[in-house]
């Protein structure tokens, strides 16, 4: 039985040997593809045989590539879109402080026309905020007795009459609205010249012409001025519009229901019109009551 030495311990041609002669191809190789390009037809094989591997083995960078692109675009977008939400919130906030100004700025001017109307002298004043009391109209402005405004004063706006000052502190004062049930204010129809008063009104928003005969000559759409009557209110300032008549056979006085001409509730700059107590119509010396005896003259 023959024994020959260990698979490990078998030596065929040497390393250097197998080097030299690798080397050898290789530079052949190397000049033959240079020289006469046999190798392009194996070269493109070969890509072509490797393309498929080469293209599953950089799928995974690429799709982690086009993931992390995705979640950027997004982050990016979502970025885009807070910054022109704020930008269209503070646009629209500024657009909308642009049309409050030029409200106020028309209502002004036309503030100011019906002060050179009127004739008065009068203070611009600005409604501060609402009266809490349920059961009454009234309004508090920021001008008051060291601006000149008085107990009794008439307000207007640009389309009539609000209402009369009923109370005065120093720096602010109180308005009463002609909506208000203790409100009254003395009237002339503009189409036939009939007067009478009006009183704040059983609903809410109105105003009543009280005490006219049933067969008065009052319709519908007809305009209450201030008959000036009184001294305190000017004279042709609109006051209200009739919106209901009512006649009951019954009754010899007819209901009729105004709609207020000024707006009540829409604007916050208001014309306080100034007046001399002293001017106002007295009665005559024989209509006045005869002081008592013994009362100080």
């Amino acid at each position: 039985m023959e024994h020959g030495p260990p698979p490990l311990f078998n030596q065929g041609v040497s390393a250097r040997a197998r080097l030299a002669f690798f080397s050898f191809l290789a530079i052949a190789l190397i000049i033959v593809d240079s020289r006469v390009k046999a190798l392009d037809t194996i070269r493109v094989g070969v890509g072509v045989v490797l393309y498929p591997i080469q293209q599953a083995l950089l799928a995974p960078a690429r799709v982690v590539e086009v993931v992390g692109d995705y979640f950027s675009s997004v982050s990016q977008l979502t970025r885009e879109n807070e910054a022109l939400k704020r930008d269209a919130i503070e646009r629209a906030h500024e657009l909308q402080q642009a049309k409050t100004l030029e409200a106020e700025n028309a209502q002004l001017r036309r503030l100011l026309g019906a002060r050179e109307r009127v004739a008065r002298p009068g203070v611009l004043a600005q409604v501060l905020y609402e009266s809490r009391d349920p059961f009454s109209r009234k309004l508090v402005l920021d001008k008051g007795s060291s601006d000149g405004v008085r107990t009794g004063y008439p307000v207007i706006d640009d389309r009539g009459v609000i209402g009369q000052v009923t109370r005065v502190f120093p720096l602010t004062s109180e308005l009463t609205l002609l909506v208000d049930k203790d409100q009254s204010i003395p009237v002339q129809l503009a189409r036939n010249g009939l007067r009478g008063v009006a009183f704040g009104g059983a609903d809410a928003g109105t105003l009543d012409l009280r005490f006219m005969p049933a067969n008065a000559d009052v319709i519908p759409g007809d305009v209450a001025m201030t008959s000036g009557i009184d001294g305190i209110y000017p004279a042709g300032l609109q006051v209200a519009t009739v919106a209901k008549v009512e006649r009951a056979e019954n009754d010899q006085f007819a209901r009729i229901v105004m709609t207020p001409a000024a707006g009540v509730q829409n604007y916050s700059l208001l014309l306080v019109l100034q007046f001399d107590p002293a001017a106002l119509p007295r009665p005559p010396d024989e209509l006045r009551p005869e002081p008592r005896k013994g009362a100080r003259k």
